[in-house]
């Protein structure tokens, strides 16, 4: 089930995803980033992790990949070029990367505050582990004593509607991150929560704090959903030709 209306505070549809492909996760995100702007569906963060894949946002350049093209394919991690804002980035299993679907003109229609209430969401949740996260002054994302980035942030917002978002590095492999320059930014280390804390973590768990800490900072109520009933939602509400495309989709 999904709520567009709960209460007296605005709702946020939680969608975990799992492990599933960039690729398919895009194609949605587009999907709902369209149903947004109809008012079909209620703002969604989609929480998911990634097989192997680079992204390269509007400001990014090539010349950040550090592997060859062919390097990578045989090891069977893509290359994407997106609509995000940053630079070069990676995504693989052990991170959580959450992508909110949210109209900014019921919430407050700046980026900056927008950008700041992510970093806050995940400064909460690493908080709540113990961990001294907070910003670097010039830099966008989360980082711990101020040397060792642990988030990346890069959004897209068309008509106020946000999409893209943020990745947590809970305990991927970081050598992947040596294929890289993370976000651009020569010299500047990666490091995860596990890394950081000697042990293993929940990652089921994180996805709870991650959401819990979404509602604290953004006001909200959360509703947990599964992607096939926002989906219908959408279909219930359209009236044009597009059910039949966003049910075969899936």
């Amino acid at each position: 089930m999904t709520k567009t209306e709960v209460g007296r505070s605005p709702v946020l549809n939680v969608v975990n995803l799992g492990l599933e492909p960039y690729d398919r996760v895009l194609d949605l995100q587009h999907r709902l980033v369209r149903a947004r702007k109809r008012g079909l569906v209620a703002d969604t963060l989609i929480l998911v992790e990634h097989p192997p894949v680079i992204t390269i946002g509007r400001r990014g350049s090539e010349s950040n990949i550090l592997a060859s093209r062919d390097w990578l394919a045989r090891h069977g991690i893509q290359v994407r070029s997106v609509e995000r804002g940053g630079d070069v980035t990676y995504h693989g299993p052990g991170q959580l990367v959450g992508y909110p679907i949210m109209n900014l003109r019921q919430h407050r229609q700046d980026v900056g505050w927008y950008m700041h209430s992510l970093e806050e969401v995940l400064i909460r949740t690493l908080q709540e582990y113990g961990l001294a996260a907070g910003r670097l002054a010039g830099y966008i994302g989360v980082w711990l004593k101020g040397q060792h980035k642990i988030a990346a942030l890069g959004v897209r917002i068309e008509d106020w509607i946000t999409y893209h978002g943020f990745a947590l590095n809970v305990g991927p492999d970081l050598c992947d991150f040596e294929l890289i320059v993370p976000c651009g930014l020569a010299g500047k280390e990666v490091t995860s929560m596990e890394k950081t804390l000697g042990r293993p973590v929940d990652m089921a768990l994180v996805r709870e704090q991650v959401a819990q800490s979404f509602s604290v900072v953004f006001g909200m109520e959360l509703w947990e959903t599964r992607l096939e009933d926002i989906v219908v939602e959408m279909e219930a509400q359209s009236t044009g030709g597009s059910r039949a495309a966003d049910r075969a989709a899936l």
